[in-house]
């Protein structure tokens, strides 16, 4: 455990910060319990808050160009305000909620290239007020997500990366600013001009919604054309769909009608 000096702004002897978490390793809607312990600097402060929150990378696209941003998706107050003598020592326990809708970092006991998520601690004083740097968290797929990845993977998708971006999508209820969309190379089985498949997960306490997306390669003449669905289901009882077959008829009833249109 290494204690970070925090809030330089007041001498070189502030309060200083260290941050645990009792397991790094979570799924989506669980919880991150840990503590925050403080030492006090050499002289007492008055302490507005302590916090801990969530943040990961996000891509912005904006017009016709793009750039990577931290985004905190989620906080909880620790405590505050209180006063924090010189040298005293304090801990303070927390238990954070996952989000529902927060980033996979990890599937297939890999970790997922360009997904970054942590959790970092804010201290204010008055009107100064210091971060820490993140402390690495995994997040692993809820079961429900876990059976619709492996059914990807069993119809012969080969996954081809995931990124998070800024942004609402069109038609469903976002509790973050962002979403994760993860991409798959289809087999052979569903044509020649079928070349990606976009997935995206959106899910709350009760549903969990998919938002699936065929993205065809186009010839000359007939250019790209997508197909574009989405799929709900009760949480509960997602766990007895045949998702290899469901997924299967899915896509190829796409590339009929994209063939038909």
């Amino acid at each position: 455990m290494v204690f970070r000096r925090m809030l330089w702004a007041m001498g070189a002897d502030g309060p200083a910060v260290a941050t645990t978490v009792d397991d790094a390793t979570c799924r989506p809607g669980g919880r991150l319990a840990g503590r925050v312990r403080m030492v006090g600097g050499d002289h007492p402060v008055d302490i507005s808050y302590l916090a801990v929150g969530l943040l990961t990378r996000v891509a912005v696209v904006t017009g016709d160009s793009e750039y990577d941003a931290t985004e905190e998706f989620h906080r909880e107050r620790v405590a505050g305000p209180l006063r924090l003598a010189a040298g005293e020592r304090r801990e303070f326990a927390f238990g954070l909620a996952v989000p529902h809708q927060t980033p996979l970092t990890r599937i297939r006991d890999r970790p997922l290239p360009g997904v970054t998520l942590g959790l970092r601690t804010e201290l204010a004083v008055a009107r100064a007020v210091d971060e820490s740097e993140l402390e690495p968290v995994t997040v692993l797929p809820t079961p429900e997500q876990e059976q619709i990845l492996a059914a990807l993977w069993r119809l012969g998708f080969r996954f081809a990366g995931a990124t998070v971006e800024r942004g609402h999508l069109y038609g469903v209820r976002q509790e973050v600013p962002f979403h994760q969309e993860f991409e798959f190379v289809p087999p052979d089985r569903y044509g020649p001009g079928v070349h990606r498949l976009d997935l995206t997960f959106v899910a709350g306490p009760e549903r969990l919604e998919l938002l699936l997306e065929i993205d065809r390669r186009g010839g000359v003449l007939t250019g790209g054309r997508d197909g574009f669905d989405r799929l709900t289901v009760d949480r509960a009882t997602a766990a007895g769909i045949d998702w290899s077959a469901r997924l299967d008829d899915w896509v190829r009833r796409a590339v009929d009608r994209r063939d038909r249109s």
